[in-house]
């Protein structure tokens, strides 16, 4: 590729971003990605695609713009005693790798044992998805969730599973099909009694 200066009304792309950089900015960064590639962004089918795709990374990272420890600040504590695991499995997410921001196409296990109180179950999945919506290695992804699970909560127990294709080896790299990565967090009596552990995991498909 001919890599060539972009400018941005009259001055270096670099230069013309604010500290606080606007929509306007996003989408001149994607024009100039495109100019980069070797397309014309003034054609007919792309003139509109860098505003689209300024609003669709506004989507893809929302996760920046919400508070996941808030997330699970209303709890429920007429629960009667009940003290066994409880288990919110198969939860679909998208996340980008912050490598080379190629998505993560996946889906989390979430579990923990409360210590007389509970929470919503949505708001299990709003964790995951305030997460796993930023730039992301699955591995700090799994930890975020169970530890702010355990730090909000304080249960006897917390447990992540987490199962996710990665396309920065599908579709670029290796170029490898049909490989997912498995990333687990345990804490508290997941992590001390092998038995929680096993209960847990028996239920992960």
């Amino acid at each position: 590729m001919n890599v060539q200066a972009i400018t941005h009304l009259g001055r270096p792309f670099a230069e013309s971003l604010s500290s606080e950089p606007s929509e306007i900015d996003g989408e001149a960064a994607f024009r100039a990605v495109l100019r980069w590639i070797g397309e014309d962004p003034d054609r007919d089918g792309l003139r509109e695609t860098p505003a689209r795709v300024a609003r669709a990374f506004r989507e893809y990272f929302a996760g920046y713009e919400q508070d996941p420890e808030q997330i699970l600040r209303k709890t429920f504590e007429e629960i009667d005693g009940y003290d066994e695991m409880v288990v919110l499995r198969n939860v679909p997410f998208q996340s980008h790798c912050e490598h080379h921001m190629a998505p993560i196409i996946g889906h989390a296990w979430v579990a923990y044992v409360p210590d007389k109180r509970v929470v919503g179950i949505s708001k299990l999945a709003r964790v995951v998805e305030a997460y796993a919506r930023r730039l992301q290695i699955q591995e700090r992804l799994t930890a975020q969730i169970a530890n702010t699970i355990e730090n909000v909560l304080q249960p006897k127990g917390v447990a992540v599973v987490i199962k996710a294709v990665h396309h920065c080896m599908l579709s670029r790299g290796v170029n490898i099909q049909g490989t997912d990565l498995v990333t687990t967090r345990t804490l508290g009596c997941f992590r001390d009694d092998p038995a929680a552990k096993q209960a847990f995991l028996s239920i992960v498909q």
